[in-house]
């Protein structure tokens, strides 16, 4: 009888062992999901940074995005309309499979166009709460990925995954959780630890859409709970497959935005 038990268990189980995704393949999905959906994607971007004091400033951006390969080489073109401050300032990524990234800044100001170094890439974006990094995305080989638990946020059943960098060093946290939708795959939220194990950033997917058939997040927030500054961003007018060519992504088109995003 124990045997013919063991036996039907089996024939249950094995398909929830078959079919579970590890932790790897959770985040994996997860950052093509949300970094390389469709072909290249172009969108407008509303930026609102508010400080402890509830001083509040604002940016807008055309985002341009080109994939080379899903998962792996891609490139960003990030340029700035408002305020006048910050007009025409543009911010490229030539991001590698392997290897350090390519991360330029042009500053019109001084017309200068300066290369990011790699531990710059934890620096604030436009000041607010995103750093480069999360505009582009973070390696996923950079970190280890524990599935810790699933759980329901704001409705949605999520993978509750705790991600640690392999090299510590090169990082201002020791870890940070992140909440995957089990249905699209695109991130809810995450939080990030210091190396005393204080949570210090969240940052939240607010609002998701489908356009043109793909689950897209139009509205996140990040917030750092050491300063007080708080900074949420929106698109707009996004669109998917307009045929974006590698040539748009050339050092040229630093100083010379490309027509794509006059």
């Amino acid at each position: 009888m124990f045997k013919i038990l063991t036996a039907m268990l089996s024939v249950f189980l094995l398909p929830s062992f078959i079919f579970a995704m590890t932790a790897d393949e959770i985040i994996e999905k997860s950052n093509i999901a949300y970094y390389y959906t469709a072909n290249d994607g172009k969108a407008r971007a509303k930026m609102k940074i508010v400080d402890s004091r509830g001083r509040e400033r604002y940016r807008e951006m055309t985002i341009l995005r080109k994939d080379i390969k899903d998962g792996g080489r891609q490139n960003y073109y990030v340029f700035f309309h408002e305020p006048a401050d910050v007009r025409k300032m543009v911010f490229m990524v030539w991001k590698q499979a392997e290897g350090d990234d390519d991360r330029w800044l042009y500053l019109p100001a001084i017309d200068l166009v300066k290369r990011i170094a790699t531990s710059d890439k934890r620096s604030s974006f436009a000041g607010g709460v995103f750093t480069y990094e999360d505009v582009s995305g973070r390696r996923t080989s950079d970190d280890t990925h524990e599935l810790i638990k699933e759980e329901k946020v704001d409705g949605k059943a999520a993978y509750v995954i705790k991600n640690t960098p392999k090299d510590a060093e090169v990082v201002e946290f020791s870890y940070y959780i992140s909440w995957i939708d089990k249905a699209t795959f695109l991130p809810v939220k995450g939080e990030y630890f210091d190396k005393q194990d204080k949570l210090y950033r969240t940052i939240t997917v607010d609002e998701t859409k489908v356009i043109d058939g793909h689950p897209t997040a139009i509205k996140g927030t990040g917030k750092n709970l050491e300063t007080g500054l708080t900074t949420t961003i929106e698109f707009v007018d996004v669109k998917y497959d307009i045929g974006l060519k590698e040539s748009t992504f050339a050092e040229r088109y630093l100083r010379r935005p490309p027509r794509e995003v006059r």
